[in-house]
């Protein structure tokens, strides 16, 4: 039904598309977010936010964000601490701009489609040329490139993981691939930095795209199954984020399968259990209020996507936030 964030470290949430990125060309937003991240204010320090990040110290990074809002910086840092969750109908999504609605938590199947098409087509085009080889050869190779298509689903059958990741790759030949997936990540990390969650991370890196979030207290309380629902709303939100960013641009979402399934995950460990309804309710109140956000902080929203496009620190990408119009 729904799904959020990987839990792979015991201190990281891994927000994590299932699409694989590459970079994204330096574009006049670029050179403008480098313009306005390459310092802070005059007086303002941020050398202590930088050890603290480099340290992987989530509290240590919270305090001193904590200490540059209270000196006029760090404004939009933790400016959405309290979410609550209410009913939310497929209708109020569509009026805020997310397209096709009532699609969002189906997977899409684009990518796997176009894939299995390809492999398909190609071995059944190669098998005909083969078959005109002189002799045996002309039984035996047709049959060989034949069975290929056959070979890749009993690997995907076997393992999964390898054929997502063949799935993956071919799916950076879609002209909208790159740009989807900077699209997506920066939602995730926008949304949690405005909630208040620090981010000490990021990956637009083949298979490994994610932003790190870390918060020792949220691991604890749900690693033991006790995750409030307060909590639950927070991180429900921040997982969705990527989920409202692709409905908000694109007819169609192909990144939303990791999301949902970690939402999931989060849900299953949640107290008091949400029934089937109160679950879905969750989902499409958690991508309106990240939409919400993501279309309020538009500036900042487009200015991190160049920024971390271009393999900003996340210091920058905090300050292309900060420094966003």
């Amino acid at each position: 039904m729904a799904g959020l964030v990987n839990v792979v470290r015991p201190t990281t949430f891994d927000f994590a598309s299932p699409l694989i990125v590459s970079r994204i060309r330096s574009s006049d937003l670029g050179r403008k977010w480098r313009i306005g991240a390459s310092s802070a204010a005059p007086g303002i320090d941020l050398k202590p936010l930088e050890a603290a990040i480099e340290k992987k110290d989530g509290e240590a990074v919270k305090e001193s964000l904590d200490q540059l809002r209270e000196l006029g910086w760090a404004n939009k840092w933790s400016s959405q601490p309290y979410v609550s969750r209410r009913m939310t109908s497929l209708r109020e999504l569509t009026t805020l701009g997310i397209k096709n609605a009532e699609n969002l938590a189906i997977p899409s199947v684009r990518n796997d489609a176009a894939f299995l098409s390809t492999v398909v087509g190609v071995t059944g085009a190669l098998a005909v040329l083969a078959g005109q080889l002189p002799g045996d050869w002309g039984f035996f190779v047709p049959y060989i490139i034949g069975s290929i298509p056959l070979i890749v689903l009993a690997i995907g059958s076997v393992s999964p993981g390898l054929l997502q990741a063949a799935i993956g790759a071919f799916s950076s030949f879609f002209p909208d691939y790159q740009e989807r997936i900077s699209r997506h990540e920066a939602a995730h990390f926008l949304v949690a930095y405005l909630t208040g969650l620090p981010i000490l991370g990021y990956s637009l890196d083949l298979g490994k795209e994610h932003v790190n979030l870390v918060d020792e207290g949220l691991q604890k309380v749900i690693y033991s199954g006790q995750l409030d629902s307060k909590e639950l709303d927070r991180l429900a939100v921040v997982s969705m984020a990527g989920l409202a960013a692709e409905g908000l641009k694109y007819d169609k979402v192909v990144g939303q399968s990791a999301d949902l399934f970690t939402l999931q995950r989060l849900i299953n460990r949640s107290k008091p259990p949400l029934s089937k309804d109160q679950q879905q309710n969750l989902t499409r109140w958690a991508v309106l209020f990240a939409a919400s956000l993501i279309k309020t902080n538009r500036g900042a929203h487009e200015a991190l996507l160049s920024a971390m496009s271009n393999n900003a620190t996340v210091l920058e990408c905090i300050q292309a936030i900060e420094t966003a119009a």
